[in-house]
């Protein structure tokens, strides 16, 4: 969530006053993150979350924000997209919830309560585990339908964008890692796993918590903007892999693993081509995003505040579910 692009006060009122949101009371640039500018917008009414689409225009956009409207209206924990009110001219290319700030697509979103666990303990996956079982199921009638367009294309593209940045043994493993999961995805058991709009970016901070360490209550699933229809089983492995693991080496927590799954298919049980895909899904959440990282450190954006993710954690990530399952 860096900026790119410089919102003025006077900007983003305008925009609070068309949405019947008050009178903006400040405006402050959210660090962290890359995609997209990102502001707090507190107003006399309550906090929000500004965000300019960089790289998403207005076509693909309703996908995302339609899928986060349709899912808060289902009892899933997500900020949802705020319209303007009734009377409120709408331009062409904008729907009630889509909007134009500065020249770029825009969305304003209810700031979520509590705050992001960066160390989660057993309960914590537990509780994420349940409620993206939850959010799969209440996607299945989700209308809308786009690709994840980080999905496997995209992996082919862009592997050879990056090779000339890697050393011999990065090259080989990346390639090697590429070929295998061009293989997996030709096969019967891939085609048919259960699929629809998934997260595909379920991160640490992606979620919130309010409550306690021993208790926590999860209080939301935010930053939609990678959603696209995937497989369920792409989109459970890539939040394992991210939340049932030591982000020093890579290697799988198999407590944290096994409270995130079995919380899952409490909610939605497995079929037995997903049980024997998990492993394989892991590898390919771990690819998708080494690739991402290094794609971002070696051709970044410029942006007023911008930290790029250290590729090599992916690798790390990767090199370890190569060799070892999240669970024995």
């Amino acid at each position: 969530m860096a900026v790119y692009t410089e919102v003025s006060e006077v900007e983003a009122g305008a925009l609070m006053r068309a949405l019947g949101l008050g009178q903006l009371t400040s405006l402050r640039g959210i660090e962290g993150g890359i995609e997209n500018t990102n502001y707090f917008a507190s107003t006399d009414q309550g906090e929000w979350v500004l965000t300019l689409f960089e790289r998403l225009n207005h076509a693909q956009l309703p996908f995302y924000l339609h899928l986060m409207k349709h899912l808060a209206q289902h009892g899933v924990p997500v900020p949802e997209p705020q319209a303007k009110i009734d009377g409120t001219p709408i331009p062409p290319g904008e729907d009630d919830i889509l909007h134009t700030v500065c020249g770029k697509p825009a969305a304003v979103v209810n700031r979520l309560r509590g705050k992001s666990e960066l160390q989660p303990g057993v309960a914590h996956c537990a509780a994420v585990g349940d409620m993206l079982a939850r959010a799969h199921l209440a996607a299945r009638d989700y209308p809308l339908r786009q690709p994840n367009l980080r999905g496997l294309p995209w992996w082919n593209e862009t592997v050879p964008v990056v090779l000339p940045y890697l050393d011999a043994p990065q090259s080989a493993l990346i390639r090697t890692e590429l070929a295998y999961q061009n293989h997996i995805a030709a096969g019967s058991a891939y085609a048919a796993l259960p699929r629809g709009a998934v997260h595909a970016d379920l991160f640490r901070d992606n979620v919130m918590f309010a409550g306690t360490a021993e208790q926590p209550e999860l209080s939301g699933f935010f930053d939609y903007y990678f959603a696209g229809v995937d497989t369920w089983l792409f989109d459970l492995a890539v939040t394992l892999n991210d939340w049932a693991i030591d982000l020093n080496t890579g290697q799988g927590e198999p407590a944290r693993a096994a409270a995130m799954l079995n919380a899952y298919t409490a909610v939605r049980p497995l079929t037995n081509a997903e049980r024997r895909l998990l492993p394989a899904m892991a590898r390919a959440g771990a690819l998708r995003f080494w690739i991402s990282r290094l794609w971002d450190f070696h051709l970044p954006r410029e942006a007023s505040m911008l930290k790029p993710h250290d590729p090599g954690h992916f690798e790390r990530v990767l090199s370890a579910r190569v060799t070892e399952p999240l669970l024995p």
